[in-house]
């Protein structure tokens, strides 16, 4: 799947999520293959609304069955990293982040990828529920089958500083 059509496919997940972008928005998005040629599995697609010095607000819009590959958002310069939160707007969010084990996941990591996924405390969020992730915390995410829109309210994004356990990764 070429860019555009990934950005194609967002634009019809955020339908019916009660997210209106301006014209300009769509056509910002930012779509990500994380340098793995796997947007269809491996992959975001995002628009900004602000990022400065002191806080970040963005959508993330995820295609059925995406994943946002693992991650954690280190020190910069003083700063203790990023702190999000991720409040869910539609479809199902598998959120994975550091801790307790919490048994049997819902989704799987994407095949022949799974040495990179190993936050295993599992966080299901539906519409209207939130979580708070602190810096320096590796997590990663994957949508239902449906795919998700995802707001997030954080410190600033730092995103060229985030570290992910795939070496291969390049944001």
């Amino acid at each position: 799947m070429k860019p555009e059509e990934a950005k194609q496919k967002a634009l019809k997940v955020l339908d019916g999520s009660g997210i209106v972008l301006t014209e300009e928005e769509k056509r910002s998005m930012e779509v990500t293959d994380l340098g793995l040629n796997r947007i269809e599995d491996i992959g975001l697609q995002l628009v900004v609304y602000v990022n400065n010095e002191r806080y970040c607000a963005k959508e993330l819009v995820l295609l059925p069955e995406q994943t946002c590959s693992e991650h954690r958002h280190p020190p910069v310069n003083g700063n203790p990293g990023k702190q999000e939160t991720f409040r869910c707007r539609k479809g199902t969010v598998h959120l994975y982040v550091e801790g307790n084990d919490t048994g049997p996941a819902s989704c799987s990591p994407p095949r022949g990828n799974e040495e990179y996924y190993t936050a295993k405390k599992e966080i299901v969020l539906e519409p209207g529920e939130q979580y708070t992730i602190k810096p320096n915390t590796k997590h990663w995410f994957q949508a239902g089958k449906k795919g998700a829109v995802v707001s997030e309210f954080s410190s600033s994004s730092r995103d060229e500083h985030d570290v992910f356990t795939n070496p291969e990764i390049d944001r």
